[in-house]
């Protein structure tokens, strides 16, 4: 009889738990449901209608998505949108390890560099790209400026012209790598001095250490960086929406461009729904080949698997 009444003791303890439990966590899943959660479903829906906001939703079932594939613009927007991806994403995680590594060093003034090079990446998207065009303006920018006092070179109309459109907006890009360096940093001063004392007295170099000891002790924080930053690409909008509204001639004409172009400007919102559903798919299936290579090349310390 002890045993029972413990028991049943025991299991209302446990149910007072529960509900605790999922009363704490009841705002991220109400928030969950009505702005993540519930848009997503209903934007599913809409992606089967006609509906051009001013007039009621026409069921087309999978019209949209047929019109997709002969879309000559779908193939333009996913086109620069990977190229977008594969070339900034790269340079953002190399550009930060290496800044994270200079920032790493023992020398005076270390925390004020740390700040200056982190605050950029704080700052408003529209504020950048109002003070990119600025640095990439033909006539009086000062990025050509530069390149003529400097090095005598007639600068090119880097938003004006199809040829450097895309690369100035990459390059543009950068200049958020405060936040991958600060990771990085973080990363860095996680990893055990031992480490790099032992390979010194074996003769390790300098790259020797960076090879076979930063690298696979930084991966993980490598790896969670690479994610979030293709995450990020594949949905990049504002730079070409301020800087150049997707011209020239579509050069810079990103996937989230043209849905809100389709959405808000043609008020095609069926179609633009089909468009969020094609980005969705691509991010997730970029993300899941990123998560499946990563057995690869990820370290996680305390995970032998033969390494």
């Amino acid at each position: 009889m002890t045993v029972a009444f413990l028991g049943h003791k025991m299991s209302r303890t446990r149910f007072r738990e529960n509900i605790a439990g999922w009363l704490l966590a009841s705002p991220w899943l109400i928030g969950f449901v009505l702005f993540t959660a519930g848009p997503m479903v209903v934007s599913l829906v809409l992606s089967l209608t006609k509906w051009e906001i001013i007039t009621p939703p026409q069921f087309v079932g999978l019209d949209n998505y047929v019109k997709l594939a002969a879309d000559p613009l779908v193939g333009q927007s996913l086109k620069v949108t990977t190229i977008y991806a594969a070339v900034s994403v790269p340079l953002y995680l190399v550009l930060g390890l290496f800044l994270a590594l200079m920032l790493n060093q023992r020398v005076p003034g270390i925390a004020f560099w740390r700040t200056i090079y982190y605050i950029p990446s704080v700052i408003s998207g529209v504020g950048v790209s109002i003070l990119w065009m600025w640095v990439f303006n033909r006539d009086f920018g000062i990025l050509n400026f530069i390149l003529w006092k400097l090095f005598g070179i007639q600068g090119p109309g880097w938003l004006s012209t199809q040829e450097w459109a895309l690369p100035s907006i990459i390059i543009m890009s950068l200049w958020s790598v405060g936040g991958s360096m600060v990771l990085n940093l973080a990363g860095l001063q996680g990893i055990p001095t031992e480490l790099y004392e032992a390979a010194r007295i074996d003769g390790a170099n300098s790259f020797h250490q960076l090879r076979y000891i930063t690298i696979p002790m930084l991966s993980p924080v490598l790896f969670f960086t690479l994610v979030m930053g293709i995450i990020g690409a594949l949905q990049a909008f504002t730079p070409a929406y301020v800087m150049t509204s997707g011209g020239p001639n579509n050069a810079t004409l990103f996937l989230m461009l043209y849905l809100y172009s389709n959405a808000f400007e043609w008020l095609k919102m069926g179609y633009a729904s089909a468009l969020a559903w094609l980005l969705f798919v691509y991010i997730m299936l970029m993300t899941l080949l990123v998560i499946r290579s990563s057995s690869a090349w990820v370290f996680y310390q305390g995970e032998l698997k033969g390494r």
